[in-house]
């Protein structure tokens, strides 16, 4: 017992000093930015990242500096990541809709049917913590109805409180369905960037197979397969080829 509280009393100073100096360097960095040194804010919001601590907000900033720098495509890939934490956010779906409109391709994805777009705007309304915390406050109402429906004396009262249980019985499994979605894309590790000023897409992982069609940096593909040094790649308009693993950069 005594190791125990001695470990916890080591160890809670190293945490909080951690996290006090990493608000000490995104300080910096924000003051850094706003002086318009943008280069040096990068490279502070990188050292907090690089540290494990990871946010919207830092990825966001560092976008936002990239930006300033003309790097539109860091800019893009790191808006891309500040998406995947908050994908409803409208201050990075800007940003990153003016940075896409800075690089060379612009590749009209193939239309989407109606019910996907809507599964996927209501799963983007909230990140996927915000979905969680809607569960439990929806199963708790449904809980609470149930105990309203077991100790009230009243028929009218019993049936209000069955059928609100059920209500919020099936809001908690609606959530819990757009939460799981919305984590899924957070885990998801299949979409990349492309790193390099001008590639050619090839049909196989092979140079000396055929030339499909040129991609430049900053665009956004859907990585299929890897064998070796290669990912087989997909465009929002469905062309699929291959591209060499070193030319891309994971979101």
């Amino acid at each position: 017992m005594k190791k125990t509280t001695l470990l916890i009393v080591l160890v809670l100073p190293t945490i909080f000093s951690f996290a006090s100096e990493n608000q000490l360097v995104i300080a910096k960095a924000n003051k850094a930015y706003t002086d318009g040194l943008y280069t040096n804010a990068a490279e502070l919001y990188k050292q907090v990242l690089s540290s494990g601590n990871v946010s919207w907000e830092l990825y966001y900033n560092l976008g936002n500096s990239y930006y300033k720098l003309n790097d539109f495509t860091s800019a893009i890939l790191y808006y891309e990541k500040a998406k995947k934490l908050d994908p409803g956010n409208e201050d990075i779906n800007f940003n990153l809709k003016v940075a896409n409109s800075k690089i060379t391709d612009k590749i009209e994805p193939l239309p989407e049917m109606f019910y996907k777009k809507w599964h996927r705007n209501v799963v983007e309304w909230f990140p996927a913590d915000s979905w969680a915390r809607i569960v439990i406050i929806f199963f708790i109402l449904a809980l609470f109805s149930a105990l309203f429906y077991f100790v009230s004396g009243r028929i009218f009262l019993k049936k209000s409180g069955f059928w609100a249980g059920i209500m919020f019985f099936l809001f908690s499994l609606f959530s819990f369905h757009f939460a799981y979605q919305n984590y899924q894309t957070l885990q998801d590790n299949s979409e990349a960037i492309v790193f390099s000023p001008t590639i050619t897409v090839k049909s196989s992982p092979d140079e000396k197979s055929i030339d499909l069609f040129v991609l430049h940096e900053g665009t956004k593909v859907k990585i299929l397969d890897n064998i070796g040094n290669w990912y087989e790649i997909r465009i929002a308009n469905g062309s699929v080829g291959w591209l060499q693993v070193s030319s891309l950069e994971k979101i």
